[in-house]
């Protein structure tokens, strides 16, 4: 039991839903983060809290697992692979510890997915960049695309 004396919740407002984000990229900041067992017991991954830092979404909470121990290679590659951006992304190339990357301004491309257990819509974070550059967009196709006549001739009268 806990003690709640002097607690009212006439003066306090109650929470909001939980209901996740919308898609997009949020100003955020690692505020802890833990190695953690899988459930199966044969490895680790790194689990992030981040904090939503800007916006209609500030103070929201978004989590990112990064599953650095693993049986499976390309899990492994993956996860190191998003620790990378993240490293990048608020400039500690070599962190000795997670704790590095914590207080530190990010950009979370922020995504919707059904979870598989309760079909329920979740939040999953899609990348991370630093929250000065640039986003890239696609390459311009190699063939020019044809600029239409200038001429006001119908084709037909044209010589």
């Amino acid at each position: 039991m806990a003690d709640l004396r002097g607690f009212d919740a006439q003066t306090v407002e109650p929470n909001d839903s939980f209901d996740p984000i919308p898609n997009g990229d949020y100003l955020c900041i690692i505020t802890t983060s833990e190695m953690k067992p899988t459930k199966a017991g044969d490895g680790a991954y790194l689990e992030l809290e981040l904090d939503v830092i800007d916006g209609p979404y500030k103070g929201r909470k978004l989590w990112d697992r990064l599953n650095l121990n693993n049986a499976n290679e390309t899990t492994v590659k993956i996860a190191k692979g998003t620790l990378s951006a993240i490293c990048r992304a608020v400039g500690v190339l070599q962190p000795k510890d997670s704790c590095e990357l914590h207080d530190l301004p990010l950009i979370a491309k922020v995504a919707c997915k059904k979870r598989v257990d309760t079909d329920e819509l979740t939040n999953v974070i899609k990348g991370y960049r630093g929250r000065n550059s640039v986003r890239q967009e696609p390459a311009a196709s190699a063939a020019p695309v044809p600029s239409p006549p200038t001429t006001s001739v119908p084709p037909w009268k044209r010589t």
